[in-house]
Formats: structure tokens, C-alpha cells, sequence
């Protein structure tokens, strides 16, 4: 709300990541914390799918609007079979549970291509930039 204030941002343009880690530390506050920033309209985002220790019975109870793919699984796409089953597994369940995807960790060509085919729409990853501090971000987005 702080942030909200201070900044006169409208809700709809903030979004929290947490961690699947972070989420399952004291549940039961997180998951009304959350819900309560989601009825101001901010936007949570469920970071690192796949590597921390929820279960998918857990998952149905966050109140989340997306689901960042972790790049563990992408690193191998092209040339690792299991990784792009995963990866298309996760997908599959985000869509049906109604959530954005981000795929984290897109490096390549190749992996982009995969995540278009995919049919997945938000990529990060040093294929388009490696991170960089505030003055340098506004130069690339006045850079387009």
C-alpha cells in the first residue's frame, strides 16, 4: 500500500514475484496476504516454478495471476527432450488454471522459437538483455 501511495501508481502495474519457498513459509499468512494484494489489484506472480517444494495440491490455494517457468527447465530446450516436456507440461497446467506464463532464462534463438510455438507470449533472458541498473533500463526502453 506504501508503495501504491508513494509513487501514485495504479495497482494494476505492480506485481509481486514470490518464490514457491517464500509461499509455503507460514501458508496460511501468505496466502491472505496475497489475496489481500490481489483485491487492490496487484498482481502476483508465482517465480521459479518447478523448483521449490510445493505440491500441486498447495498450488490450487495461492492466489496467483502468473506463473514464471524456472530456467532450469529452458536451459536444455532445444536438445533436451525432458526439459521441453516439462516446460510444455507447466504450460499447460498455467493455462488451465487461467494464468499468465513468463518463461525465465530464454538465451537462444532456438528457445525463443520453442516458447513461440508454445504459444507463450512473455520471455526473460540475456537473449535480450542482462540486467541492468535504472539509468540503463530507461535508455533501452526509450531505445525500444
Amino acid at each position: 500500500q506504501r508503495i501504491l501511495t508513494e509513487t501514485g501508481l495504479p495497482a494494476r502495474y505492480l506485481e509481486l514475484e514470490l518464490t514457491e519457498s517464500a509461499m509455503m513459509e507460514n501458508m496460511g499468512e501468505v496466502i491472505t496476504k496475497l489475496g489481500q494484494l490481489r483485491s487492490m489489484g496487484v498482481e502476483i506472480a508465482l517465480d521459479d516454478f518447478g523448483t521449490g517444494y510445493s505440491s500441486l495440491s498447495s498450488l490450487k490455494n495461492f492466489p496467483i495471476d502468473c506463473m514464471k517457468i524456472d530456467q532450469s527447465f529452458v536451459r536444455g530446450i532445444p536438445r533436451d527432450e525432458h526439459d521441453m516436456a516439462i516446460t510444455r507440461t507447466i504450460i499447460a497446467l498455467a493455462r488451465n488454471l487461467g494464468l499468465s506464463i513468463v518463461i525465465e532464462g530464454v538465451e537462444t534463438e532456438e528457445q525463443m522459437a520453442f516458447a513461440r510455438r508454445e504459444g507463450c507470449e512473455t520471455y526473460q533472458g540475456y537473449l535480450f538483455s542482462k540486467p541492468v541498473p535504472p539509468e540503463a533500463f530507461e535508455k533501452l526502453l526509450r531505445a525500444g
